[in-house]
């Protein structure tokens, strides 16, 4: 009796749970469902080329083929040379990569008056320009020409130096003849300012913009109507304020000049003789 109790314990051991066939028609089942799946899915082809090359170059592999688009496994076949599908008229051998950030910019172009205004201010302030008392840039939209503190104004003051007055008067004739709307701006450092004059940063740089801009309307060449002065105290600097050399390139004035048109210069010899009988 010991010994058939010790054979049905034995057999109870090695058998296998019930739960378990059950488990494993269900994992077959859904295995089944997903390759049914997979067998109804369509591929991109110019897709699939693209990501199977990617793969190759990735892991180093000389060429990727597919073994029939649609599902198949991806095959990494190692050689010295590259074996590629040959190219068709309606499919792409192989993903072309366009640069559209290039060609943006190579669409991108500068009106001509923005072309034209700064030519003419870098011609006439080259000098200045070369003493870097001022610098001009411009972009699609703008030309502004930029003083810096330095050169232009004392420290914690908002009068204009006497030597910069004829540069000012320089500038003024140049935009005369490059009508477009003029915004001039006052910029500072990030240290407080500390005066009985200017409670703030934010006087001290309007005052200065206000100063350049009574100096380029003053002989009335550039309408009134066309200027605006803004003070702008240390916001949108140049530079980080972490130095003194950064703080000074942060301390300037701007005259942005936007859409400016500029007019044609007439030739020498051109004006209209009055012949008298």
């Amino acid at each position: 009796m010991e010994v058939v109790q010790q054979k049905n314990r034995s057999r109870l051991k090695n058998s296998t749970p019930a739960w378990i066939v059950t488990f494993a028609d269900l994992a077959t089942l859904l295995l089944t469902f997903f390759i049914l799946l997979l067998s109804f899915a369509e591929m991109d082809v110019d897709k699939y080329r693209a990501m199977a090359n990617s793969m190759a170059v990735a892991l180093g592999s000389s060429n990727v083929v597919g073994q029939d688009v649609g599902g198949s496994p991806i095959t990494l076949i190692e050689s010295d040379t590259v074996s590629l599908p040959e190219p068709s008229d309606s499919q792409p051998m192989v993903p072309e990569f366009i640069d559209e950030r290039a060609e943006a910019e190579t669409d991108t172009k500068i009106p001509g008056g923005v072309i034209d205004l700064a030519s003419r201010l870098v011609s006439e302030l080259e000098s200045e320009v070369a003493s870097n008392a001022l610098n001009i840039n411009y972009d699609q939209q703008q030309v502004v020409i930029r003083f810096s503190e330095e050169a232009t104004f004392r420290s914690g003051a908002a009068d204009i130096k006497p030597e910069m007055i004829p540069i000012i008067e320089r500038v003024v004739g140049v935009l005369a003849d490059c009508p477009g709307n003029v915004f001039v701006s006052g910029f500072t450092d990030d240290r407080p300012i500390s005066s009985d004059r200017f409670r703030s940063n934010w006087d001290l740089s309007a005052a200065r913009a206000v100063s350049v801009v009574h100096e380029l309307v003053l002989n009335r060449q550039v309408p009134a109507d066309r200027v605006v002065a803004a003070g702008r105290a240390e916001t949108n600097p140049l530079a980080p304020n972490d130095s003194p050399e950064n703080r000074a390139l942060n301390r300037r004035v701007e005259i942005a000049i936007r859409d400016p048109r500029c007019q044609e210069a007439a030739p020498v010899g051109d004006e209209p003789i009055e012949i008298l009988p």
